[in-house]
């Protein structure tokens, strides 16, 4: 009898080499030519018939009852192995805890499990979150809900062509003009920035608090996982004596 934690160290190699131990128990039940023998001799009728012929022989490369037995000892591994990880881990709880605050007691460890993987991705969409551009001066707007930055004016301009007089008129000559192109203000352009995103400390903050959380899941699942092992059936003799029961 060991800990939580030691059984799930050992499953996963148990997993791997049933696995592959049971890959191979299919591959061969579906070759039934490797199940198959012969012993063949040739008596002639009249034993002054000097005619000889060959023997035959084709060994039998495996026995069913053999492979059954090997198998049945393999799964009998990792149904065992499981039915420990299982019957403690009905046992297995801890409290998530901030501090000295406690922030959900008695949280079994399959959904701590969970919680990790979940808290997991929720940092990643964290760390995605947009943040306000930091060049500008934003102000909270409490009836959009948005921030906005003070209101600019900048000047919008354009080009307009205006006569002018290059020469005055004469009594031998007329005037002489020619057009120009002058830039002029137009108009002005009062522009407010707008934006639903966030601001860099604030996703900061939270980074820092889901990066808290995840750490106390953590200690909370190898607390979990340090209760010592219940003791629980022999799944595999009960399944296996059934099933190869005369």
């Amino acid at each position: 009898m060991g800990q939580l934690n030691q059984i799930i160290a050992v499953e996963k190699s148990v997993k791997t080499r049933v696995h592959e131990s049971t890959s191979q128990f299919h591959k061969l039940i579906q070759k039934p030519a490797l199940f198959e023998g012969l012993s063949r001799k040739y008596h002639p009728l009249d034993d002054a018939d000097k005619e000889v012929l060959p023997s035959e022989n084709k060994k039998v490369q495996f026995s069913i009852g053999d492979l059954l037995r090997a198998h049945n000892k393999s799964m009998t591994e990792l149904f065992a192995i499981t039915a420990r990880k299982d019957w403690t881990n009905q046992h297995a709880s801890a409290d998530i805890k901030i501090g000295d605050t406690v922030l959900i007691k008695d949280v079994p460890v399959s959904y701590l499990l969970f919680l990790e993987k979940q808290v997991n991705d929720i940092r990643s969409s964290v760390a995605q979150i947009p943040e306000l551009d930091n060049t500008e001066t934003w102000l909270s707007d409490s009836i959009s809900g948005l921030w906005k930055t003070e209101e600019t004016k900048t000047h919008r301009g354009k080009k307009i062509q205006r006569p002018i007089t290059l020469s005055e008129p004469t009594k031998e000559h007329p005037a002489q003009c020619a057009m120009i192109t002058e830039d002029v203000i137009a108009g002005y352009w009062h522009q407010v920035k707008m934006s639903g995103a966030m601001p860099k400390t604030q996703k900061e903050i939270m980074l820092e608090r889901v990066d808290t959380l995840l750490k106390a899941i953590k200690v909370a699942r190898e607390t979990a996982n340090c209760i010592d092992e219940v003791a629980c059936p022999d799944v595999g003799k009960a399944i296996f004596t059934y099933l190869m029961e005369d």
